[in-house]
């Protein structure tokens, strides 16, 4: 078969819908890789070489980036220092900023996330996200959104029963469904927590009761606000200077205006200029002046005189400002100096003498609401217990005859659902995928299939059904095409053609067929002719005979005609794939 051909009707270089993606990886010094730089495409990313020649080391690379284990043996014999660089981008980077926030790392710039990790061997490792410097944590947290592996020895996302419950109401379009059951839960825990607080308040003695309203009534009294308070203590202030004010104002008041005076002297220079004015005409504008400051100094003697009876106060009013700032003080120095905090204080009072009030009364309130709220939570479980039950009917129904496809022709899938009677925040069941290779055999958890190779096929099946709404965008197999062949081989390839519709999908393949339907081609080559053994990676899918010849090895023999004639077919008579 053209596995090309068949390729090319579900994905076209150069028109992925996908773009969110790995873009950029450098790698120095890992392993036995020296340095390389590579660059992908969104799609289907095959990755090819003989058995031993280090495929591993890619995907070593980005598993690093993904928070993976650093360990100082991978560091390249003769080197100091490993590194691992990335540019990632997101068509929309809103739930990795999210991260990046909380984290307080730079966000992405136009969706644009680079990720860098080194280690050394006798000196601290340094991570940085977006040019900050972060943590091997912060990697693993961002790694969750962008990257999921399936082959032996790494963390597969699926296998965990939380993601399998979220990957199921995605594929059953449950959005709804769940958001109703979650706010009926929110409630129902919200009133407990209410029960809870209510149930381990202090219960008050009638003192301490008639103490809080005491101090409550101070507070009303008051009129608190940050207008009222600022215009008490500056009246409060007036009043304790008052004398000195009232002497100040006088003095100032007589010194400019009083018989003693500045107006005197100063209508005596006036006279003197308007004879100069007589003399010499071109001085009017200095006499004007000099009548201004005169109209001036009159003015403020009369605003100080204003000054010093204002500030006589009678003997009632004296008393009530007294009174108010005393009491002012008295409820800041216990409750804050601010208006805003006494007022919380006020509240926090109020409520406390209000709940004291009838507690028993209160919590039998809150307890009938509890038990409908939590009727309310549980029926909406049950809705949201029998929609997912039906998801994961047509879930099966239509993963099964791919699973036939890749090699399990008498399997058995089903979507478990188990009762935990104590309502969580996704319902009040636990979801997981259970499964059987063979007729006979027990049903069991995914996480329990002992063969990589087996469960790299079953999650390459249910990736292929579950690829529009699994927001990963990266996607890494490894180990699929294990003890697989002929037309098994060519249905993984051709399931992951599928996925890369809606995904960036990197395989590490010794199948031909497979890697024949890939839009990239990375072929791994280890050199052991000098002193030293060595790894390189480079793309070939732009060099037709490149490619041809490397699937022909992989078919048997790169020189044999049957087998580049093979290779060609596989790629369409040449085409890239």
């Amino acid at each position: 078969m053209k596995w090309a051909a068949f390729f090319g009707a579900f994905f076209k270089p150069g028109a992925v819908e996908t773009f969110s993606m790995l873009q950029y990886l450098r790698i120095r010094n890992l392993a036995l890789l020296d340095q390389v730089e590579l660059e992908f495409a969104a799609g289907f990313v095959a990755v090819t070489g003989e058995t031993g020649a280090g495929k591993s080391i890619l995907l070593g690379a980005i598993s690093l980036l993904a928070g993976g284990r650093a360990d100082k043996t991978l560091i390249r014999q003769g080197a100091d220092t490993c590194e691992v660089e990335a540019e990632l981008h997101f068509e929309d980077s809103a739930r990795i900023d999210a991260i990046l926030e909380e984290a307080g790392i730079p966000l992405c710039e136009d969706g644009t996330l680079i990720l860098r990790r080194q280690f050394s061997r006798d000196k601290a490792a340094r991570i940085s996200v977006n040019g900050a410097l972060a943590t091997a944590a912060n990697l693993q947290a961002l790694g969750e959104l962008w990257v999921d592996f399936h082959g032996p020895n790494e963390p597969r996302r699926l296998l965990r029963p939380e993601a399998q419950v979220d990957l199921l109401d995605a594929f059953g379009r449950l959005d709804k469904e769940l958001a109703a059951y979650r706010k009926e839960y929110q409630a129902w825990r919200g009133c407990l927590a209410g029960i809870d607080r209510l149930s381990s308040e202090e219960r008050l003695q009638p003192d301490q009761i008639d103490f809080l309203r005491d101090q409550i009534r101070k507070i009303d009294a008051l009129e608190i606000s940050e207008e009222a308070m600022a215009d008490l203590e500056r009246d409060f202030q007036r009043m304790t200077r008052a004398q000195d004010i009232l002497e100040g104002a006088n003095a100032l008041s007589e010194g400019l205006a009083g018989d003693e005076g500045l107006l005197d002297p100063l209508a005596v220079l006036i006279r003197r200029a308007v004879e100069l004015v007589e003399a010499d005409p071109t001085t009017a504008p200095l006499l004007e002046r000099l009548q201004s400051i005169s109209i001036e100094v009159a003015e403020l003697g009369r605003e100080f005189s204003s000054l010093a009876s204002d500030v006589s106060f009678d003997e009632e009013t004296v008393e009530d400002v007294q009174r108010r700032m005393n009491s002012w003080l008295e409820v800041s120095r216990r409750y804050g100096r601010e208006p805003a905090a006494v007022l919380d204080a006020r509240a926090s009072m109020a409520k406390r003498v209000a709940d004291q009030g009838d507690i028993d009364g209160n919590l039998k309130r809150l307890r009938t609401e509890a038990e409908a709220m939590e009727k309310a939570a549980r029926a909406a479980a049950v809705e949201l217990g029998r929609k997912r039950a039906k998801a994961g009917a047509e879930l099966v129904k239509r993963t099964k005859p791919l699973m036939a496809e890749l090699g399990f022709k008498k399997a058995a899938l089903e979507v478990h659902l188990e009762a935990t009677r104590a309502l969580g925040p996704s319902g009040d069941s636990r979801v997981e995928l259970h499964f059987s290779p063979n007729v006979g055999e027990p049903m069991l958890p995914l996480s329990k299939i002992a063969s990589s190779g087996e469960l790299a096929r079953i999650l390459l099946a249910l990736k292929t059904v579950l690829a529009e709404v699994d927001d990963i965008p990266v996607l890494i197999f490894d180990e699929v095409d294990a003890n697989v062949g002929g037309e098994i081989g060519g249905a993984v390839g051709e399931k992951m053609a599928v996925i890369a519709r809606d995904h960036q999908v990197f395989c590490v393949t010794h199948l031909p067929q497979v890697a024949a339907c890939a839009g990239q081609h990375f072929v791994v080559e280890k050199d052991q002719s000098g002193k030293r053994a060595s790894v390189s990676i480079r793309k070939i899918h732009e060099e037709a005979d490149e490619r041809v010849g490397e699937l022909a090895r992989m078919l048997g023999d790169r020189k044999a005609k049957s087998a580049i004639a093979h290779a060609r077919e596989m790629l369409g008579g040449g085409r890239k794939g």
